[in-house]
């Protein structure tokens, strides 16, 4: 049997026990910097950082965090591990519109092919990030497991990585402020009124919000709308809910999420490497339908349709 390796990077925000399930054992840690010098490594769990410390962090104004991915020489050394051993690598990585990610783990590929000319190493641009990076590494796991070669792995998430969703709110708005995207009179307006910004996952892998719901409880019915009606054969499907920091809205919606009756949910935290630039207070749904479409137009008109918007 042909021996191989999938490996995310630690964006790829995928719970411990979908890991343990599906034999995910490995991926490449990043750094996240804290602006009173500390420095930790972005690994998908909470043993460097509690959940607690480290959301409370990004909540302070004064505290400034930023992240950086596994650098050419730290991907090198990992895949060299494999290699060495026979073994061929996936890399899935977070999109390159967003990170340097894509290109340091293509830089590394290049140069353990000049010291092991038969290595066999092939770099995903997931155009998403975190569950939506995820729940692509979930699915290539699942399909070596079912005895697909390398290369059909690799098929698969080329043909389907576009095409990974996402949906649900954002309660906090002052870290959005804070992060320049929307003005600070607008944030402090809309978390009095309860406003949600509410998004989907573009061709180019940034998050387009596509609608705005009043309160978090309609924001969730939204969303489970929405996948309803742009998710392909969900019975079949495992999904992802991911939270920052808002285990119960990750609770409700999966409950909600449960009437679809999918194969499969499982809650996942958004761990450090996405969550610095998340920010506390957002909670989603990341699923398969059809290839997301250019400038979300398909998708706005379907959110248009359940809103009345």
């Amino acid at each position: 049997m042909e021996k191989f390796v999938i490996l995310p990077d630690s964006t790829a925000d995928i719970s411990e026990e979908a890991r343990n399930d599906i034999g995910l054992n490995a991926y490449v840690p990043g750094h996240a910097s804290f602006n009173d010098g500390r420095d930790i490594s972005t690994t998908l769990d909470w043993s460097v950082v509690s959940r607690e410390e480290y959301y409370k962090a990004l909540g302070n104004k004064k505290v400034k965090v930023t992240t950086s991915p596994p650098s050419p020489a730290e991907y090198y050394e990992t895949f060299e591990k494999y290699v060495k051993d026979g073994y061929g690598v996936i890399v899935i990585c977070l999109s390159s519109t967003i990170s340097g990610s894509h290109r340091f783990a293509t830089s590394a590929a290049e140069d353990i092919k000049k010291n092991y000319p038969d290595a066999k190493i092939y770099c995903v641009d997931s155009f998403r990030m975190t569950a939506g990076e995820g729940l692509l590494a979930y699915y290539a796991a699942e399909l070596q497991s079912q005895g697909k070669s390398f290369d059909e792995v690799v098929e698969w998430l080329e043909a389907n990585k576009r095409k990974v969703h996402q949906m649900g709110p954002i309660d906090d708005l002052m870290f959005i402020a804070r992060r320049g995207r929307i003005s600070k009179g607008k944030a402090i307006f809309g978390n009095l009124a309860g406003v949600k910004p509410m998004g989907d996952c573009n061709t180019e892998g940034y998050t387009t919000v596509i609608t705005k719901a009043k309160g978090i409880n309609k924001a969730l019915d939204i969303t489970v709308k929405y996948v309803e009606k742009t998710a392909v054969d969900i019975e079949n499907q495992t999904i992802f809910v991911a939270h920052s920091d808002r285990e119960l809205y990750a609770n409700s919606l999966k409950e909600k999420l449960s009437a679809l009756n999918p194969k499969k949910i499982y809650i996942t935290d958004i761990f450090p490497a996405c969550g610095a630039n998340i920010g506390p207070g957002m909670v989603g749904v990341y699923y398969l339908g059809e290839e997301v479409s250019e400038d979300l137009i398909k998708e706005k008109e379907i959110m248009s349709q359940i809103t009345g918007k």
